[in-house]
């Protein structure tokens, strides 16, 4: 089974993982050029994959019900809504996006690739 670490370590971890165990982040999104760097290929509908915390341990067994590959001005704000992170508009989760990908070293343009994921808890740990 192949696993997902959400975020960085730390707080945003902790914090996403805890809105995936609530149920309210049932998405999540990610560039396709870490998926190429890493050499991973994408996820798949029905796929099932170990949600991990900061020390690699497994919290929750989850599904992946969705992948779209688009560019990130096309990310819809049902998508951006469903990623559960609190933002009020679609302009504010690009804002917020686009900030943690520079922090990581990538510049996001309107027209890099991403792939957005669609996933539920299949049951926890």
């Amino acid at each position: 089974m192949r696993t997902m670490e959400l975020g960085t370590p730390g707080e945003l971890r902790g914090r996403l993982n805890s809105l995936v165990l609530a149920g309210r982040k049932t998405a999540t999104t990610g560039l396709l050029a870490e998926y190429v760097e890493e050499t991973e290929g994408l996820e798949f509908v029905g796929e099932r994959m170990a949600l991990l915390d900061d020390d690699g341990h497994a919290i929750a067994t989850i599904e992946i019900t969705g992948v779209e590959q688009r560019s990130f001005s096309e990310v819809t704000w049902e998508h951006a809504a469903a990623e559960g992170e609190g933002d009020a508009s679609l302009e504010e989760w690009r804002t917020g996006h686009r900030r943690f990908w520079r922090c990581e070293g990538a510049q996001v343009e309107d027209d890099t690739p991403v792939v957005c994921l669609a996933l539920r808890v299949v049951k926890t740990c």
